[in-house]
């Protein structure tokens, strides 16, 4: 016996009966059982009911409006495109989302209490014949897309996670959810509880605002209850590594503007790609919400502005340099933990220095991608070491050792005009340095060493190693800080800036970093201890340890003679 699916009108209509006949309180007691007194009572004054969502498939887009209109719904709204529902379909059903034209649209519904809801509608047209007929039929059956949706009102962070408590203590699933930056809304998806009377097996938390950081833990819980998706997603990270890179070496950053979208056809001439296969790659990117999509086209988030190579603080160096040579040397990363040797040296023959100093255009882009990074300098000038120096009586001098191309230096000596610099690096990199410092205005307070460690300049009163350590293993480490103990005066001090391990465990970048110093340049990042114990070896005491951005510290360190602590030094 063949069961007759129920008409789009049908469904319409049936819709529109409960949003006009529901209220808030007494839907949330059919939705969540068991939800009664003071909770429902919290529920009910921090969220209302707002819509029930179903997706209809019309044979074109103006059968929509008469269908609407059959069922008491008027919009007068230009329907928006749901790039949402699009992607759930395409994904469900083995499409191209490009080829799916979904739309939206929100008819009012006044209900029997006086209040405004909608009936929030997606639409796909499916012509007579087409081959999406399978579709339909499945989605009509299965009714993926239908749900109910409340809106937050007043949010803020403990107000979502108490939400999303309660609803999980009444047994509603997370199932989802994300941000949408065409509306600035963040959305909670939880599967209804198995004994929902509702009749609606999906709930919607809608909140107006970016509240990311709240659906992070919302999504880890998600995640957790399907621990093969979480898996497979973490194997595609390679994936995005890969996408961003290329991003970034088609020059699409620098093609697309922030406020206003461009068509994917307009962009791929301006780019010289393929139209289609770029249309699949900004649909990844808008997902890693480093594009977003609108009627027009594509823009840049904010996110994504920074693969702009004219963008402040532009890290499009670092995309092509770790979707590049580091890339293609982290394959070796088991040779690296199986045999001990590191997989860059393994892969292209020599040590990624001596390889990036024969190949200038690598040398130069690992520069810039170390100068990347540079919001994690940002608090350095005010460091109380750096700013006892730069107001002291009589000039005092910055001694930058292996500095790369003056990024920190010239912070440095903007913050303070009285400091002297002195910058120490491989003579292939000094002039580049040089340049840099002119620029901004320094040069005449700056002065160069071309040299190696065993050079570091004697009579400075700061010193700074700025992420050098981390390049080398313990006993070169132990060298580098002899020879920077040996040209400190008694009253010198040393800054070391790099990322330190955490001690608990903790979620952490140097615990990521660790690794590909492992890999690519043999390497690695310490804790604070590990570095006081390399610091006492060559006669220097750690004084203090602070953070700085990016999971970055800055480690304090004086010679053990003119160090007289007067509380316990602080390490983490």
């Amino acid at each position: 016996m063949m069961t007759t699916l129920p008409t789009d009108v049908a469904r319409l209509r049936a819709a529109v009966e409960f949003v006009r006949e529901q209220d808030t309180p007494t839907l949330l007691s059919l939705l969540l059982p068991g939800l009664d007194g003071p909770e429902l009572r919290m529920l009910v004054d921090r969220c209302r009911f707002a819509h029930a969502a179903l997706l209809v498939f019309p044979p074109h887009p103006q059968a929509l409006r008469a269908t609407l209109a059959e069922c008491g719904l008027a919009s007068d709204a230009p329907a928006q495109p749901s790039v949402v529902v699009r992607d759930r379909l395409a994904l469900r059903h083995g499409r191209v989302a490009t080829q799916l034209d979904v739309e939206i649209l929100r008819p009012t519904v006044v209900g029997l209490d006086g209040a405004r809801r909608m009936v929030e509608v997606f639409a796909l047209a499916v012509p007579e014949g087409s081959d999406l007929t399978r579709l339909a039929e499945h989605e009509r059956t299965w009714q993926h897309e239908a749900h109910l949706a409340f809106e937050v009102e007043g949010p803020d962070p403990l107000v979502l996670r108490g939400l999303c408590a309660a609803f999980g203590r009444y047994g509603a699933v997370p199932d989802g959810g994300g941000y949408t930056p065409h509306e600035d809304g963040t959305v909670f998806y939880f599967a209804a509880p198995a004994e929902s009377k509702a009749g609606y097996q999906r709930v919607e938390l809608y909140v107006p605002g970016d509240h990311r950081d709240v659906l992070a833990a919302h999504l880890d819980e998600h995640r957790a209850r399907q621990p093969a998706e979480s898996l497979l997603r973490l194997l595609t990270g390679a994936w995005t590594t890969q996408a961003l890179a290329a991003f970034a070496q088609l020059r699409l950053p620098e093609a697309m503007e922030v406020t206003t979208g461009i068509g994917v056809e307009v962009l791929a001439r301006t780019v010289g790609a393929e139209p289609e296969n770029l249309a699949r790659l900004l649909r990844y990117l808008a997902m890693l919400d480093v594009v977003a999509r609108d009627r027009t086209g594509y823009r840049l988030t904010e996110l994504g502005a920074l693969l702009r190579a004219d963008s402040t603080g532009s890290m499009r160096p670092l995309a092509l340099m770790y979707g590049g040579p580091f890339y293609r040397s982290f394959a070796g990363l088991a040779h690296t933990v199986r045999t001990g040797d590191v997989a860059f040296d393994h892969l292209f023959g020599e040590n990624h220095f001596d390889y990036f100093a024969r190949h200038p255009e690598l040398a130069e882009l690992f520069d810039r991608s170390m100068a990347a990074s540079s919001h994690m300098f940002e608090p350095l000038p005010a460091h109380p070491v750096i700013k006892a120096a730069g107001q002291a009586p009589v000039p005092r001098t910055v001694v930058d050792i292996a500095g790369g191309n003056g990024e920190l230096l010239g912070r440095i000596l903007a913050a303070h005009r009285r400091l002297r610099g002195i910058l120490l690096e491989r003579p292939h990199v000094i002039e580049g340095a040089r340049r840099s410092l002119d620029a901004g205005g320094h040069g005449d307070r700056c002065a160069y060493r071309a040299g190696d460690f065993a050079d570091v300049p004697a009579g400075g009163d700061v010193y700074i190693l700025s992420r050098v350590l981390h390049d080398w293993d313990d006993d070169r480490c132990r060298e580098i800080l002899h020879h920077c103990s040996r040209a400190m005066p008694a009253h010198a001090d040393l800054l070391i800036v790099e990322r330190v391990l955490p001690t608990d465990g903790s979620t952490s970048l140097a615990t990521a970093w660790d690794l590909h110093m492992m890999c690519n340049v043999g390497g690695r990042e310490r804790r604070a201890d590990h570095y006081a114990r390399l610091l006492d070896a060559a006669g220097l005491t750690l004084v203090d340890c602070s953070p700085l951005p990016l999971d970055g510290s800055v480690l304090h360190a004086r010679k053990a003679s003119a160090f007289q602590p007067a509380v316990p030094v602080r390490l983490a």
